[in-house]
Formats: C-alpha cells, sequence, structure tokens
C-alpha cells in the first residue's frame, strides 16, 4: 500500500527565511547546471518530489531547515515556489522562544563563512543574501567523490566544512581541481575525521 502523501504548501521561494549563514556557490552552479539538463516533465518530477521542510516563524514567513543550495539554484533559475513540509508552526511563539526551539531541534545553523558562530539576527532573510563559504562547496564535492557517506546528522556537510577550513588553505579551496580533491580525499578517510557523520574509513591499497 502506497504510504499517505503529507499535508503539503506552497510558498514562493523569493519569500523564505533561511536557518543558515551560508552556502557553496559552487555547488549551487552545480544544481544549477544539473537543472537545465533536465527536460520539462523531468522537471515538474523533480519539484514534485522534492519538499523543502521548514517552520512557521513568528513573521508568518516560513523558515526552510534544509535545501538551501538547491532552492538558491532554483530561483536563481527563474522557479518561483516549491512545496513545503510543515514541520512546525511557531508562528504564535515569541522570537527568542522561536530560536531557542529551533536550536534545541537543530533547526539553525548560525555560522559564517569563516566557521564563527554568530547571532541569529545575522541570518539573511533571503535565500539570494546568503554567503559564498568555498569549504562548504569543497565539502560537497568530496561527499559526491565518495570521501564520505550521506548522513542524517543536521548540517553535516559544514562539520565537514569545518574540518577542510582548519587543513586546507583559503586559496586552494576556492580553486578545487582534481589535486585540490585527490588531497582532502586523503584527509576525508584518514584517522583525523573519524568523528565526522559519514566517515567511511581509512583508503586501503
Amino acid at each position: 500500500m502506497a504510504r499517505p502523501r503529507p499535508q503539503l504548501v506552497t510558498g514562493k521561494l523569493e519569500k523564505l527565511h533561511p536557518t543558515q549563514l551560508t552556502v557553496g556557490l559552487a555547488e549551487v552552479t552545480t544544481k544549477r547546471e544539473a537543472w537545465t539538463k533536465l527536460k520539462r516533465k523531468e522537471r515538474t518530477a523533480a519539484l514534485d518530489k522534492h519538499w523543502f521542510p521548514c517552520v512557521l516563524g513568528p513573521d508568518e514567513r516560513y523558515y526552510i531547515t534544509d535545501h538551501h543550495h538547491f532552492g538558491l539554484a532554483l530561483l536563481l533559475e527563474g522557479v518561483k515556489s516549491v512545496s513545503l513540509l510543515m514541520l512546525k508552526d511557531l508562528s504564535f511563539v515569541d522570537r527568542n522562544t522561536f530560536w531557542n526551539v529551533m536550536a534545541f531541534n537543530q533547526w539553525v545553523h548560525p555560522y559564517d563563512a569563516r566557521g564563527l558562530r554568530r547571532t541569529y539576527e545575522a541570518i539573511p532573510r533571503k535565500i539570494t543574501d546568503l554567503q559564498d563559504d568555498p569549504y562548504r562547496s569543497l565539502a560537497g564535492m568530496l561527499r559526491t567523490a565518495g570521501g564520505y557517506a550521506k548522513d542524517a546528522t543536521p548540517f553535516s556537510e559544514f562539520l565537514w566544512a569545518d574540518f577542510l577550513r582548519s587543513r586546507i588553505g583559503s586559496d586552494v579551496a576556492s580553486q578545487p581541481n582534481a589535486k585540490v580533491l585527490s588531497k582532502v580525499m586523503l584527509l576525508a578517510r584518514s584517522q583525523e575525521a573519524r568523528y565526522l557523520p559519514g566517515w567511511v574509513g581509512p583508503i586501503e591499497n
């Protein structure tokens, strides 16, 4: 028997509120390129099965808790609206309580492009205002290449980005290539990274 479809709402991408400060713009570009290769029916199918988890905030806005990269890519490609999966309605609480609940549920990641924690007020109000973090792009490339496994831990890619941030220079991270990917692959499979979500163990010769 087919599983019942959850209750979804439609939200305009330009109105969605982020719950993080950064994205990897190189990863956004990759998602845009993949989107342009899809035919019309494939795009419709992709949107139909891709739901953005969100929380309704005290300002009656939807705060998305995941898929910031895909959302930004879609918006830049001219997509106007997406399906939202409501996690919780917090529209009736005060702002301090709202952020406390968001933090408790690991629905917010208030860290900037240097990996430093900021106030919740520093989080942009639109996904188009998200900062670029090259290390987040590098972490995404690393996962795609098999450097670590996809994990359910919230914002796990940012943990990997911070791991790389302390080991790879910013000039290198901002211009990744095959040589750089090979280097970070060795780091990702080393014992140093064993505490990170999705770690898959050392490379066996």
